[in-house]
């Protein structure tokens, strides 16, 4: 489907469109994980017990949200054949724009409900999370698959995730304004900036979502009247036996035995796994390995552009994705990373250049190959789409089904990462008062464990995690086979399909 469609004065690319779709998320997103821990324990006071039960509950509802989700929005494209009229493309857009247009302007006011004590602090803070999480996945669910929607050729959805990065990239820069005005004393010029963030996404989905129905809904018309013509060239086979309908059991039974799936999420869960483990111990890693040795403005800058750098690097990781092809590109980026953290256990941890190179470029190239695990998403799309004969390209459910997945490996990041901390080092970090920085038990004060044992537990820490990762995904990668001439074979067979049914011929005439 071209991308270049315009309606009246707008000239305005769909490309654009959907990317500017990434600004609205990211611009809110990225303030609300900056700050939301730090405002219920420091300024909404929440208690300890409070706190773990709300994010223990987060954690399950955060998993199971995604394929329920995407089983509510995709489970009538899994039949092969249906009595009532077909569902073309284009209306399956139209459909998922619908739930943009639903949902971005909820996200956005679920956004605004953390600022402002309304509640019990723990109370606030469990039907703030899973709120706000229910909207989010709505939205990224439905964009995602949007990505797989709008087109099938990797030139275009390259494009596609181009301009997301682009906009994802400006979005990130709220993370810069928000310093100016957050103040834990005085709450009131950041619930003013928070209220104009939200009220530019909540503008920005509507505005960019009515854009883009309008045009889809141009291109759905067409496609009725071409259908009412072809209907009278189509006849149906004659059925041996009634069509068993897809339910959830079968179809995680039909995923189960997609080998490529299979590879791809083993894959992926590492790559999560290692995302917020960088997340995670970021400030731990400055604290310890660099703080003494360069300035609070360098640190700061590090820690800047790991929010930002991701996304402008991922603008040139497309360009080749489009050259060379996704697999090659995140092949070529599990060996960089592997090269690099092994040229640094080699180094040393006294290498304070090499290191700080070492810590921005770890994080950067990680979250970038992230982001591109959406175009393979996509393919695994595709693929589902012609080997189980779908009506329509169940999207979103498979972006669901992979979150399920893999999001297990945000909870592992913490809980491996301290795990091994403690054990070389005998440093916990769960067991310090965030908020006075005292420890509640002495025998791991941090004081107390000498700083060189301490500083070479967190070298080995952030070398040996990606030196392991980069290991097994090499191997799990390595089985992917939805590349070269079978991705090509995929892409023709979904792309020759007819409007109506696959399980139809047309008359001779």
């Amino acid at each position: 489907m071209g991308l270049r469609l315009r309606l009246g004065a707008f000239h305005l690319s769909t490309a654009v469109l959907y990317g500017s779709l990434s600004f609205f998320i990211s611009v809110l997103h990225n303030v609300f994980l900056l700050y939301y821990v730090d405002t219920f324990v420091s300024v909404y006071k929440i208690d300890k017990l409070s706190f773990w039960i709300g994010e223990t509950i987060f954690l399950i509802w955060n998993s199971l949200n995604d394929p329920l989700f995407g089983w509510l929005s995709d489970h009538v494209f899994l039949n092969t054949k249906q009595s009532s009229t077909d569902i073309s493309t284009p209306e399956v857009v139209l459909k998922r724009l619908k739930a943009l247009s639903n949902n971005g302007p909820l996200f956005a006011l679920s956004f605004l409900a953390f600022w402002v004590a309304w509640a019990h602090p723990g109370l606030q803070f469990l039907i703030c999370l899973c709120l706000y999480d229910s909207f989010l996945t709505l939205v990224d669910l439905n964009h995602n698959a949007l990505l797989a929607d709008l087109a099938v050729s990797a030139k275009e959805r390259t494009s596609l995730n181009f301009h997301c990065s682009l906009f994802s990239a400006l979005g990130s820069l709220s993370v810069f304004a928000s310093y100016t005005v957050w103040n834990k004393e005085d709450f009131f010029y950041f619930r003013i900036f928070c209220v104009i963030l939200a009220a530019i996404s909540a503008l920005g989905f509507t505005l960019s979502t009515w854009l883009l129905r309008q045009r889809f809904k141009l291109v759905s018309s067409a496609t009725l009247d071409q259908d009412s013509i072809l209907k009278e060239l189509y006849v149906d086979e004659p059925s041996a036996s009634p069509e068993k309908r897809v339910t959830l059991a079968v179809y995680l039974k039909q995923l189960s035995k997609q080998r490529n799936f299979l590879w791809f999420v083993c894959m992926n869960l590492l790559q999560v796994f290692h995302c917020h483990f960088n997340s995670n111990f970021f400030p731990l890693f400055l604290e310890h390995l660099l703080s003494d040795r360069i300035s609070l403005s360098t640190g700061s800058f590090l820690l800047g552009i790991s929010y930002i750098a991701p996304h402008l690097n991922n603008m040139y990781f497309l360009s080749l994705c489009q050259k060379y092809g996704v697999y090659s590109v995140v092949r070529c980026l599990f060996l960089l990373k592997l090269f690099l953290s092994v040229v640094m256990l080699l180094a040393g941890p006294d290498q304070i250049y090499l290191l700080c190179i070492f810590i921005a470029s770890n994080r950067v190239f990680t979250e970038g190959t992230c982001k591109l695990l959406n175009l393979v998403v996509t393919d695994l799309v595709d693929e589902d789409f012609v080997l189980h004969r779908r009506k329509q390209a169940a999207s979103a459910l498979l972006f669901g089904m992979v979150a399920l997945v893999t999001k297990p490996g945000q909870t592992f990041a913490p809980l491996i990462g301290t795990w091994l901390l403690c054990a070389y080092t005998g440093y916990d970090i769960f067991q310090r008062d965030t908020i006075n920085d005292i420890s509640t038990e002495p025998h791991l004060e941090a004081g107390r464990v000498p700083s060189a044992t301490l500083r070479q537990g967190c070298f080995y820490l952030l070398v040996f995690i990606p030196i392991t990762c980069a290991v097994l995904q090499l191997f799990a990668w390595s089985h992917f086979t939805l590349r070269g001439k079978h991705l090509l074979a995929v892409k023709s067979h979904r792309q020759a399909q007819p409007l109506s049914s696959p399980t139809q011929d047309v008359k001779t005439i």
